[in-house]
């Protein structure tokens, strides 16, 4: 599971949760480790004695030392933004996986977090590297840049969803997720090439308070127990909010060049 931040992957793998075929969770650690075995298998004092076919098997190791405990018989839902950057590499070592993309519309992920920003006025959060001097025009630009919280993960969308591996995405819209859960998740199962199976959307459970906490941003992965859709104005300036209302490109049929899914 990939795509953009505050855009359902904490709820979607709350939900994902209660199959009890299924190991999902937000957030593993599994692509930062990926990341440093990479560079150290590229750029370490050794690599040069290190071939692909080790890189690989190292790798795929990886994955299979961090969810040894998993059941084998479950399949696992792994989390992390980074891996819409990194198909390629990830279907040449699982070549059945596939990548749910979790999206909002741009304005409103910076919405949801000035929200929290505002909930939290007596924190500094990591987020912002624990400056407290901040407005919302200078939050919303380091979250957009090129590696911010919501820069990158749009960039590594983007180029997966223009990648020849575009067929292995689904792109699941947070407004779809939070309006008709039900729909969505059959979608999702038809997509994986999964059994169905009967959700209760009427409680969905996620405790990560103390995850929440380290991020000085309390709130940040909070559940509310019933999927539903929460209509509300927006707390942005409204230039601020059209400045990025054009950003989010899956809105769009007539940019969808691969035919990705998008529900």
């Amino acid at each position: 599971m990939s795509g953009l931040p505050r855009s359902g992957s904490t709820l979607l793998a709350a939900i994902l949760r209660q199959n009890p075929r299924l190991h999902a969770n937000v957030a593993s650690p599994v692509a930062g480790l990926f990341l440093a075995m990479l560079r150290e298998m590229s750029a370490g004092e050794s690599a040069i004695f290190i071939d692909d076919a080790q890189r690989e098997a190292v790798l795929r190791g990886l994955f299979s030392s961090y969810y040894h405990a998993v059941d084998p018989r479950k399949t696992v839902v792994d989390s992390n933004r980074l891996w819409c950057a990194k198909l390629p590499a990830i279907l040449r070592l699982f070549p059945g996986a596939k990548v749910i993309c979790c999206v909002r519309d741009v304005p409103w992920i910076i919405d949801s977090i000035e929200r929290l920003v505002r909930e939290n006025r007596y924190l500094a959060s990591r987020i912002f590297d624990y400056d407290p001097s901040g407005t919302v025009f200078s939050r919303a630009d380091a979250m957009t840049a090129q590696g911010g919280l919501i820069g990158f993960a749009w960039h590594a969308l983007k180029q997966a969803y223009y990648s020849e591996e575009a067929d292995r995405m689904l792109v699941v819209r947070y407004e779809s997720l939070t309006a008709d859960p039900a729909r969505v998740m059959a979608e999702i199962y038809a997509f994986a090439g999964l059994p169905d199976h009967v959700h209760d959307f009427e409680n969905v459970a996620c405790d990560l308070r103390e995850f929440d906490a380290r991020l000085a941003m309390p709130g940040l992965h909070d559940v509310r127990g019933k999927v539903t859709r929460r209509e509300r104005t927006s707390v942005l300036p409204p230039d601020l909010f059209r400045r990025f209302a054009a950003d989010s490109f899956w809105n769009d049929p007539s940019l969808n060049d691969r035919q990705v899914r998008v529900i």
